[in-house]
């Protein structure tokens, strides 16, 4: 069979129905993985579902119980040939979100797919469940093309609890890091660009919480008896955020800022158009930090957001000066910057402004940045794959604007990390109505097809070509 023969079978399958019929089947695993109660469901989504589909593929599986007790399991696969070139490493996760069944649209089920027009809505659909069955299709596609042979070793972590933090991924990946081991890495997860556009993400940026805390008495006082005599922390606590990010959210701090862009990042983003696509908010050009484009400030910038602030009982305010005020802030940055003292540059900054009655509350780095070499040869290599299936240029992203898990690929395993999402900015992931767009769908299916493809037929010269 020939790569457009491949490429054809993924059209006839897709079309078959037969991969909607698959995904269906995964979606009505109510998969929630903040919800303890449901950890038999977590379960019986890798027993009963992904198991048996790749041991059918000639996989060997291991249900690894989550050394952090209470959340959920993983399952480890790998597909080993005698003589194989190099090993591929994959990833995926069948937990989702709460399916908040409440707040659907009237005839919509999450736990049922459900086409209407272009659309297959149901929790899991975009993230991740649509995305990691797309690839294991497009896997069987190849082998099936191929006779059963790749040329490849290919390895898969399908992990429960992304949604919840990825709680115990690190050290599951330390402990069977021989098991595991890798040359390149390949997953999807997260959005395209734009829906017609596909899209390589090298690394994500990193996720920093910390919450602002000004708590100045015990009790709220009369505003009438007590206005003008006794601070407000409400009031402190929004000029405190006004001295570390501006009115037009630019980062005050030199310290919290990332190296200046580089030539080949600033490249990758010169042709990327944002926030055109139907339902996207509108974008404010003027906020963030200027002389950037929007592309720029996305994917190569550091950026700080007040989350949730409270003061007083918004819900029933009295009049009376409250006594205390909260503000829940995280910083998205990327690789180069100085996470580990950001806590200690905030600080101090917040001092030398009078603001020493403002606390620094659990500081925590949820999310490493990371990101590989925009001109590594992996990274022109699925260029021209995708080029080759798909006749378009595919938006090349030095890091995906969220967090990912990726450090615990790209450092544990020291490996290339490629991902190619398969959702789109508004797929309404996280809320209700969530969605997957069938023609992507299908786009994808193919692209995945030509990529394993092209793997097998090329991936032994772009490892000489690397020093592997």
């Amino acid at each position: 069979m020939t790569r457009e023969s491949a490429l054809q079978a993924a059209l006839d399958y897709f079309h078959s129905g037969e991969f909607r019929e698959t995904l269906n089947r995964r979606i009505a695993y109510r998969t929630e993985s903040q919800n303890p109660q449901l950890a038999a469901t977590l379960m019986a989504y890798l027993e009963e579902e992904m198991i048996p589909y790749l041991a059918g593929m000639g996989f060997s599986c291991l249900i690894v119980a989550n050394p952090e007790a209470g959340k959920g399991p993983f399952l480890l696969a790998r597909r080993l040939e005698d003589d194989a070139d190099f090993t591929l490493l994959s990833y995926g996760h069948g937990d989702v979100v709460p399916g908040d069944e409440d707040n659907w649209r009237s005839g919509l089920s999450p736990w049922e797919l459900h086409a209407e027009g272009n659309r297959w809505y149901g929790r899991g659909t975009a993230d991740n469940k649509g995305q990691h069955s797309i690839n294991l299709a497009a896997l069987a596609l190849v082998l099936k093309a191929r006779t059963g042979r790749l040329g490849y070793n290919v390895k898969l972590i399908l992990e429960m609890g992304e949604e919840a933090g990825s709680p115990g991924l690190e050290q599951v990946c330390q402990q069977y890091r021989d098991w595991l081991a890798a040359d390149l890495f390949i997953a999807s997860d997260g959005p395209r660009v734009t829906a017609q556009r596909p899209t390589l993400f090298l690394g994500s940026r990193g996720v920093f919480n910390f919450s602002l805390v000004i708590k100045l008495r015990d009790g709220a006082h009369h505003s009438g008896n007590w206005g003008g005599l006794l601070s407000n922390p409400g009031i402190r606590l929004a000029h405190a955020i006004g001295c570390l990010v501006d009115a037009d959210g630019r980062i005050l701090l030199p310290e919290l800022l990332p190296p200046p862009l580089s030539a080949t990042i600033r490249h990758h983003l010169s042709d990327l158009e944002l926030g055109n696509a139907p339902g996207d908010p509108q974008i404010a050009p003027e906020w963030g930090e200027p002389g950037l484009s929007a592309a720029e400030k996305l994917y190569g910038w550091n950026t700080l957001e007040t989350l949730a602030l409270t003061s007083g009982t918004p819900d029933k305010p009295a009049h009376a000066i409250p006594p205390a005020a909260v503000a829940h802030c995280h910083m998205r940055y990327v690789p180069g910057s100085d996470v580990d003292n950001f806590a200690s540059h905030i600080r101090r900054h917040l001092d030398q402004h009078g603001f020493n009655d403002v606390a620094i509350v659990e500081p925590v780095n949820c999310f490493k940045a990371t990101r590989i070499d925009p001109d590594d040869a992996w990274v022109n290599w699925s260029v021209a794959s995708i080029q080759r299936s798909l006749g378009k240029k595919a938006a090349v992203l030095p890091n995906f604007g969220g967090g990912l898990p990726n450090a615990c690929f790209l450092d544990t395993f020291n490996v290339p990390t490629l991902w190619l999402p398969h959702s789109y900015p508004a797929c309404s992931q996280h809320a209700p109505d969530e969605h997957l767009l069938a023609d992507l769908s299908c786009e994808a299916l193919q692209l995945m097809t030509g990529l394993f493809w092209d793997l097998a037929e090329e991936g032994r010269e772009v490892m000489q070509t690397r020093g592997g």
